[in-house]
Protein backbone atom coordinates (compact mmCIF):
# COMPACT_ATOMS: atom_id res chain seq x y z
CA UNK A 1 0.00 0.00 0.00
CA UNK A 2 1.09 3.58 -0.64
CA UNK A 3 0.48 6.86 1.15
CA UNK A 4 -1.91 8.10 -1.52
CA UNK A 5 -4.37 10.96 -1.13
CA UNK A 6 -4.83 11.74 -4.83
CA UNK A 7 -8.62 12.04 -4.79
CA UNK A 8 -9.94 14.24 -7.64
CA UNK A 9 -11.06 17.65 -6.48
CA UNK A 10 -14.65 17.14 -7.70
CA UNK A 11 -15.11 20.52 -9.41
CA UNK A 12 -16.46 22.47 -6.44
CA UNK A 13 -17.91 25.74 -7.73
CA UNK A 14 -16.62 29.06 -6.47
CA UNK A 15 -19.30 31.07 -4.66
CA UNK A 16 -19.51 34.74 -3.85
CA UNK A 17 -20.36 33.90 -0.23
CA UNK A 18 -20.74 30.79 1.91
CA UNK A 19 -21.87 30.23 5.48
CA UNK A 20 -20.23 27.69 7.79
CA UNK A 21 -22.12 26.12 10.70
CA UNK A 22 -19.03 25.31 12.74
CA UNK A 23 -18.87 22.59 15.37
CA UNK A 24 -15.79 21.53 17.34
CA UNK A 25 -12.36 20.20 16.30
CA UNK A 26 -10.46 21.14 13.16
CA UNK A 27 -12.90 20.33 10.34
CA UNK A 28 -14.44 23.85 10.25
CA UNK A 29 -10.92 25.29 9.91
CA UNK A 30 -10.20 22.98 6.98
CA UNK A 31 -13.52 23.92 5.37
CA UNK A 32 -12.61 27.60 5.65
CA UNK A 33 -9.12 27.08 4.18
CA UNK A 34 -10.20 24.81 1.33
CA UNK A 35 -13.27 26.80 0.27
CA UNK A 36 -11.18 29.98 0.29
CA UNK A 37 -8.50 28.28 -1.81
CA UNK A 38 -11.19 27.14 -4.25
CA UNK A 39 -12.27 30.74 -4.81
CA UNK A 40 -15.11 31.40 -2.37
CA UNK A 41 -14.89 35.15 -1.95
CA UNK A 42 -16.63 35.68 1.41
CA UNK A 43 -16.97 33.33 4.37
CA UNK A 44 -19.42 33.79 7.22
CA UNK A 45 -19.24 31.38 10.18
CA UNK A 46 -21.60 30.71 13.06
CA UNK A 47 -19.75 29.14 15.98
CA UNK A 48 -21.06 27.56 19.17
CA UNK A 49 -19.89 28.84 22.53
CA UNK A 50 -17.74 26.25 24.29
CA UNK A 51 -17.53 24.05 21.16
CA UNK A 52 -16.06 25.87 18.17
CA UNK A 53 -12.31 26.48 17.93
CA UNK A 54 -11.49 30.19 18.29
CA UNK A 55 -8.85 29.73 15.56
CA UNK A 56 -11.69 29.80 13.02
CA UNK A 57 -12.39 33.50 13.54
CA UNK A 58 -9.36 34.90 11.64
CA UNK A 59 -10.05 32.51 8.73
CA UNK A 60 -13.47 33.99 7.91
CA UNK A 61 -14.78 37.42 7.01
CA UNK A 62 -17.64 37.49 9.53
CA UNK A 63 -18.19 35.44 12.69
CA UNK A 64 -21.25 35.15 14.92
CA UNK A 65 -21.41 33.19 18.19
CA UNK A 66 -24.47 31.37 19.52
CA UNK A 67 -25.23 28.74 22.14
CA UNK A 68 -26.18 25.23 21.06
CA UNK A 69 -29.94 25.27 20.52
CA UNK A 70 -30.21 28.92 19.41
CA UNK A 71 -31.53 28.10 15.95
CA UNK A 72 -33.32 31.41 15.39
CA UNK A 73 -30.21 33.41 16.27
CA UNK A 74 -28.09 31.32 13.89
CA UNK A 75 -30.52 31.88 11.02
CA UNK A 76 -30.72 35.62 11.77
CA UNK A 77 -26.92 35.85 11.66
CA UNK A 78 -26.76 34.30 8.22
CA UNK A 79 -29.54 36.54 6.94
CA UNK A 80 -27.86 39.63 8.41
CA UNK A 81 -24.67 38.83 6.51
CA UNK A 82 -26.49 37.99 3.27
CA UNK A 83 -25.78 34.25 3.22
CA UNK A 84 -28.06 32.08 1.07
CA UNK A 85 -25.95 28.88 1.05
CA UNK A 86 -24.14 27.24 3.94
CA UNK A 87 -22.29 24.08 4.91
CA UNK A 88 -21.97 22.24 8.20
CA UNK A 89 -18.86 20.69 9.73
CA UNK A 90 -17.44 19.69 13.09
CA UNK A 91 -18.93 17.89 16.04
CA UNK A 92 -21.45 18.99 18.64
CA UNK A 93 -20.85 17.01 21.85
CA UNK A 94 -23.52 14.28 22.25
CA UNK A 95 -24.25 15.42 25.81
CA UNK A 96 -25.74 18.61 24.39
CA UNK A 97 -28.66 16.67 22.95
CA UNK A 98 -30.06 16.42 26.48
CA UNK A 99 -28.53 19.44 28.22
CA UNK A 100 -29.31 22.06 25.57
CA UNK A 101 -31.84 24.81 26.22
CA UNK A 102 -33.46 25.22 22.80
CA UNK A 103 -35.05 28.45 21.64
CA UNK A 104 -38.67 28.34 20.48
CA UNK A 105 -37.76 27.39 16.92
CA UNK A 106 -35.42 24.59 17.95
CA UNK A 107 -37.91 23.38 20.55
CA UNK A 108 -40.65 23.18 17.91
CA UNK A 109 -38.31 21.22 15.64
CA UNK A 110 -37.41 18.72 18.37
CA UNK A 111 -41.07 18.34 19.34
CA UNK A 112 -41.91 17.22 15.79
CA UNK A 113 -39.34 14.41 15.82
CA UNK A 114 -40.32 10.90 16.87
CA UNK A 115 -36.67 9.79 16.48
CA UNK A 116 -33.73 11.96 17.46
CA UNK A 117 -30.45 11.30 15.70
CA UNK A 118 -28.05 13.25 13.49
CA UNK A 119 -30.11 12.65 10.34
CA UNK A 120 -33.45 13.74 11.79
CA UNK A 121 -32.18 16.66 13.89
CA UNK A 122 -29.86 18.19 11.30
CA UNK A 123 -32.32 17.35 8.53
CA UNK A 124 -34.82 19.42 10.50
CA UNK A 125 -32.28 22.24 10.81
CA UNK A 126 -31.83 22.15 7.01
CA UNK A 127 -35.60 22.51 6.58
CA UNK A 128 -35.71 25.49 8.93
CA UNK A 129 -32.85 27.15 7.06
CA UNK A 130 -34.64 26.58 3.77
CA UNK A 131 -37.76 28.33 5.09
CA UNK A 132 -35.63 31.48 5.36
CA UNK A 133 -34.08 31.09 1.93
CA UNK A 134 -30.79 29.51 3.11
CA UNK A 135 -29.79 26.25 1.45
CA UNK A 136 -27.68 23.73 3.36
CA UNK A 137 -25.31 22.15 0.83
CA UNK A 138 -22.57 19.52 1.02
CA UNK A 139 -19.06 20.60 1.94
CA UNK A 140 -17.63 17.39 0.46
CA UNK A 141 -16.87 18.82 -3.04
CA UNK A 142 -14.23 20.97 -1.32
CA UNK A 143 -13.02 18.17 0.97
CA UNK A 144 -12.19 15.28 -1.36
CA UNK A 145 -8.44 15.78 -0.80
CA UNK A 146 -9.02 14.91 2.88
CA UNK A 147 -10.69 11.55 2.12
CA UNK A 148 -8.20 8.67 1.79
CA UNK A 149 -8.45 6.85 -1.54
CA UNK A 150 -8.02 3.14 -2.25
CA UNK A 151 -4.58 1.87 -1.27
CA UNK A 152 -3.99 4.51 1.39
CA UNK A 153 -1.75 3.46 4.30
CA UNK A 154 0.04 5.37 7.02
CA UNK A 155 2.31 3.49 9.41
CA UNK A 156 2.81 -0.24 9.58
CA UNK A 157 1.40 -2.64 6.97
CA UNK A 158 -1.54 -4.58 8.49
CA UNK A 159 -1.00 -8.27 9.10
CA UNK A 160 -3.09 -10.89 7.32
CA UNK A 161 -5.23 -11.37 10.46
CA UNK A 162 -5.72 -7.63 10.77
CA UNK A 163 -6.81 -7.38 7.12
CA UNK A 164 -9.39 -10.12 7.73
CA UNK A 165 -10.59 -8.33 10.86
CA UNK A 166 -10.81 -5.01 8.99
CA UNK A 167 -13.04 -6.68 6.38
CA UNK A 168 -15.33 -8.04 9.09
CA UNK A 169 -15.35 -4.74 10.98
CA UNK A 170 -16.34 -2.83 7.85
CA UNK A 171 -19.19 -5.24 7.12
CA UNK A 172 -20.56 -4.93 10.65
CA UNK A 173 -20.06 -1.15 10.72
CA UNK A 174 -22.05 -0.75 7.50
CA UNK A 175 -24.90 -2.71 9.09
CA UNK A 176 -25.01 -0.69 12.33
CA UNK A 177 -24.79 2.55 10.35
CA UNK A 178 -27.83 1.44 8.36
CA UNK A 179 -29.81 1.39 11.63
CA UNK A 180 -28.26 4.75 12.68
CA UNK A 181 -26.66 3.23 15.77
CA UNK A 182 -23.10 4.34 15.04
CA UNK A 183 -20.33 4.34 12.46
CA UNK A 184 -17.46 2.48 14.13
CA UNK A 185 -16.74 -1.12 15.17
CA UNK A 186 -13.82 -2.79 17.01
CA UNK A 187 -12.87 -6.39 16.13
CA UNK A 188 -10.15 -8.83 17.22
CA UNK A 189 -9.48 -12.23 15.62
CA UNK A 190 -12.96 -12.50 14.17
CA UNK A 191 -14.81 -11.34 17.30
CA UNK A 192 -16.75 -8.08 17.48
CA UNK A 193 -15.64 -6.39 20.69
CA UNK A 194 -17.43 -3.05 20.55
CA UNK A 195 -20.03 -1.28 18.46
CA UNK A 196 -20.24 2.51 18.56
CA UNK A 197 -23.37 3.94 20.08
CA UNK A 198 -24.29 7.34 21.47
CA UNK A 199 -20.93 7.69 23.25
CA UNK A 200 -18.97 8.30 20.02
CA UNK A 201 -15.93 6.79 18.33
CA UNK A 202 -13.28 7.51 20.97
CA UNK A 203 -15.17 5.83 23.80
CA UNK A 204 -16.01 2.90 21.53
CA UNK A 205 -12.27 2.47 20.89
CA UNK A 206 -11.55 2.55 24.62
CA UNK A 207 -14.24 -0.02 25.37
CA UNK A 208 -13.18 -2.35 22.54
CA UNK A 209 -9.50 -1.99 23.31
CA UNK A 210 -10.06 -2.87 26.96
CA UNK A 211 -11.73 -6.13 25.88
CA UNK A 212 -8.84 -7.04 23.58
CA UNK A 213 -6.60 -7.86 26.56
CA UNK A 214 -3.12 -6.72 27.50
CA UNK A 215 -1.61 -7.81 24.17
CA UNK A 216 -4.01 -5.59 22.23
CA UNK A 217 -4.13 -6.35 18.51
CA UNK A 218 -7.70 -5.23 17.85
CA UNK A 219 -8.70 -3.30 14.72
CA UNK A 220 -11.31 -0.60 14.26
CA UNK A 221 -13.19 0.66 11.21
CA UNK A 222 -15.15 3.87 10.65
CA UNK A 223 -17.65 4.16 7.79
CA UNK A 224 -20.52 6.24 6.45
CA UNK A 225 -23.95 4.72 5.94
CA UNK A 226 -24.78 3.95 2.31
CA UNK A 227 -27.39 6.72 2.01
CA UNK A 228 -25.50 9.06 4.35
CA UNK A 229 -26.53 12.71 3.96
CA UNK A 230 -23.14 14.36 3.56
CA UNK A 231 -24.58 17.82 4.24
CA UNK A 232 -24.05 17.12 7.92
CA UNK A 233 -22.37 14.67 10.29
CA UNK A 234 -19.48 13.95 7.90
CA UNK A 235 -17.52 10.98 9.34
CA UNK A 236 -14.10 12.24 10.49
CA UNK A 237 -10.97 10.93 12.16
CA UNK A 238 -8.16 13.08 13.57
CA UNK A 239 -5.05 12.87 15.69
CA UNK A 240 -7.01 12.41 18.93
CA UNK A 241 -8.70 9.27 17.57
CA UNK A 242 -5.36 7.83 16.43
CA UNK A 243 -3.82 8.49 19.85
CA UNK A 244 -6.83 6.75 21.43
CA UNK A 245 -6.14 3.72 19.25
CA UNK A 246 -2.57 3.63 20.55
CA UNK A 247 -3.65 4.14 24.16
CA UNK A 248 -6.15 1.28 24.07
CA UNK A 249 -4.39 -1.41 22.06
CA UNK A 250 -6.03 -0.90 18.68
CA UNK A 251 -3.39 -1.88 16.10
CA UNK A 252 -5.13 -0.89 12.86
CA UNK A 253 -7.67 1.79 12.01
CA UNK A 254 -9.62 1.43 8.78
CA UNK A 255 -11.43 4.30 7.05
CA UNK A 256 -14.03 3.65 4.36
CA UNK A 257 -12.48 4.61 1.05
CA UNK A 258 -13.54 8.04 -0.21
CA UNK A 259 -16.19 8.42 2.50
CA UNK A 260 -14.35 9.34 5.72
CA UNK A 261 -12.26 12.46 6.29
CA UNK A 262 -8.78 12.12 7.77
CA UNK A 263 -7.77 15.35 9.49
CA UNK A 264 -4.38 16.43 10.90
CA UNK A 265 -2.59 14.02 8.56
CA UNK A 266 0.95 15.25 9.18
CA UNK A 267 0.55 14.98 12.95
CA UNK A 268 -0.83 11.46 12.49
CA UNK A 269 2.06 10.53 10.19
CA UNK A 270 4.46 11.57 12.95
CA UNK A 271 2.58 9.58 15.60
CA UNK A 272 2.26 6.32 13.64
CA UNK A 273 5.84 6.60 12.38
CA UNK A 274 7.07 5.87 15.90
CA UNK A 275 4.50 3.18 16.75
CA UNK A 276 3.18 -0.08 15.31
CA UNK A 277 -0.14 1.27 14.11
CA UNK A 278 -1.79 1.11 10.69
CA UNK A 279 -4.17 3.75 9.35
CA UNK A 280 -5.60 2.39 6.10
CA UNK A 281 -8.45 2.76 3.65
CA UNK A 282 -10.91 -0.14 3.47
Amino acid sequence: MNDSSDVPEGGAAALDSLGIIAGSHSLPLEIARLTRAAGVKRLVAVGFEGETDLALEPLVDEMAWVRVGQLSRMIRAFKRFGVDRCVMGGQIAPRNLYSVRPDWRAAALLFRLSERNARTIFGGVAEELQKDGIELIEATPWLTSLMPAAGFCLGAEPSRQQLEDLTLAKRVAKEISRFEIGQSVVVKEGTVLAVEGFEGTDRCLKRGGSLAGKKGGAVAVKVARDDHDMRFDIPCVGERTVRNCLAHGVAALGLETGRVILLEREQIRSVVGRKKLSVVSV
